[in-house]
């Protein structure tokens, strides 16, 4: 029956996973052909799973029993896999992640960017490993629920760690993430026991809580993401700092619908205000709104791989769109005579500023707006954008490919929206993808960058 069945009487078949998808689950076809959508299977396994949604064109499923295991499948590293939804390919090894990664973009590239399949394989260099499996992360960020006088801090759960603790949606208490760098492991559990306390001697109402900390310059920043209104912010600084030694605590105040929220400002509670990473030699400045790689090793391989494709020099005009706090800009600015770059986001663009400064790099122009509104009129030698998951409009892809550069690195975060702007270059036919690296920021998950370099064709 073409519907979603309950889970009480649903049916049980015999699957061979085939393949991981870019998604949480695996694939498998059933008898029929049609394909089902697995979740807790790895490729390779032979699994009985339960069919929960069953449509016209594909079915879902989760594993109840594994019959064979694959020789890809390992115990997971983390207690709360398949119940927290932060690290969803823990039980497949780390060789066979990199290798569907890869695989995934190459996917992409021919089934939604039409491009050849032999000159893909070509195009696509193994999926490469800057850091550990384990243990790479710079941030995380926890949810909050309250129940009563009871606070609980941990992590979104899966669907199947909801159907564990009885409760949609579920946050799953957790002390420690295997996944946050080991050195601040004792973190979590330091701050989630500082709120707790506040939260039951007050009526604090937290949307969520996110904690950067750096092995490199030892900086903690704890950034409370609260609504309007009143709020304790002295005992709430008392409580984490005693807690944590944090040299950032910060209130990041929002407000607007709940699928919209936008950031109304930020109230420093304690320490600097800001959190400090090193990476590619320099030293960037974040507050608690921008965005940086979790991953800072991970971070300065795409800057390596985007200096080598883009070779600038002291004589290069350069542009940087969606440059964010400058995480390329000011390598850029250290090696090309002028880069202009374009952020949107009001945080970002004070920090780009603010990095832009302490370097003593006067030769970038911060431009704050959208990359299509704003976009610089120069006649640009080198060009890097670094689009969210949305990836390019395609009036950018249009300005790009007016301009005279002679490379262009696209750092991607999403294959699907990677290969689709491809195609667009492909079609005005100025510039081509000439060397497409996957780089694994994301172990753990199915996420993963990817840096491509399109060189003027002719």
């Amino acid at each position: 029956m073409d519907a979603t069945i309950a889970t009480h009487n649903a049916p049980t078949v015999q699957l061979r996973i085939e393949r991981m998808t870019y998604g949480t689950d695996a694939i498998a076809h059933a008898d029929d052909g049609k394909t089902v959508f697995v979740a807790g299977a790895v490729a390779g396994d032979v699994v009985d799973a339960r069919i929960v949604q069953d449509e016209k064109t594909f079915a879902k499923a989760v594993v109840q029993n594994i019959v064979a295991p694959s020789p890809a499948r390992v115990a997971p590293a983390c207690p709360y896999a398949n119940v927290c939804g932060g690290c969803p390919w823990a039980a497949v090894s780390y060789d066979a992640q990199l290798t569907a990664k890869r695989a995934n973009v190459v996917d992409a590239l021919v089934r939604i960017g039409h491009m050849d399949p032999d000159r893909t394989e070509e195009l696509v260099d193994p999926c490469e490993a800057p850091g550990k499996p384990w243990g790479y992360r710079n941030k995380i960020e926890l949810a909050f629920k309250r129940e009563g006088r009871r606070a609980i801090l941990g992590m979104h759960a899966t669907e199947q760690g909801a159907r564990k603790t009885g409760k949609t949606p579920a946050v799953i208490k957790v002390d420690a993430c295997p996944l946050m760098d080991t050195r601040h492991k004792k973190l979590v559990k330091s701050v989630s026991g500082a709120l707790g306390y506040l939260a039951g001697s007050s009526d604090v109402e937290l949307e969520r809580v996110g904690i950067r900390a750096s092995s490199r310059t030892k900086d903690v920043e704890v950034a409370l993401w609260t609504g309007t209104g009143p709020f304790p912010r002295a005992q709430a600084a008392k409580v984490i700092k005693d807690a944590t030694k944090a040299t950032s605590v910060v209130r990041v105040l929002s407000k607007g619908p709940t699928k919209a929220r936008k950031v109304s400002g930020v109230e420093v509670l304690a320490g600097r205000g800001h959190w400090r990473e090193r990476v590619a030699g320099g030293t960037m400045m974040l507050s608690a709104p921008s965005f940086f790689q979790v991953n800072t090793t991970g971070a300065e391989r795409l800057v390596e791989l985007v200096l080598e494709g883009l070779e600038p020099t002291e004589s290069d005009e350069a542009m940087d769109l969606y440059c964010g706090a400058g995480t390329f800009t000011l390598p850029l600015a250290e090696r090309s005579g002028w880069v202009s770059a374009v952020e949107s986001y009001g945080p970002a663009v004070r920090d780009l500023r603010r990095n832009l400064d302490a370097a003593n790099l006067p030769n970038a122009e911060p431009i704050g707006g959208d990359a299509g509104r704003e976009f610089p009129d120069v006649d640009a030698d080198v060009i890097v954008v670094d689009p969210p998951r949305a990836g390019l409009a395609e009036d950018v892809v249009d300005k790009l490919c007016a301009q005279p550069a002679r490379a262009i690195a696209y750092v991607s975060c999403d294959p699907a929206t990677l290969a689709r702007d491809l195609a667009r270059f492909a079609k005005r036919g100025v510039f081509s993808p000439t060397r497409i690296t996957p780089v694994d920021l994301f172990p753990q998950t199915y996420h993963v960058e990817t840096v491509c370099l399109l060189t003027r064709n002719g």
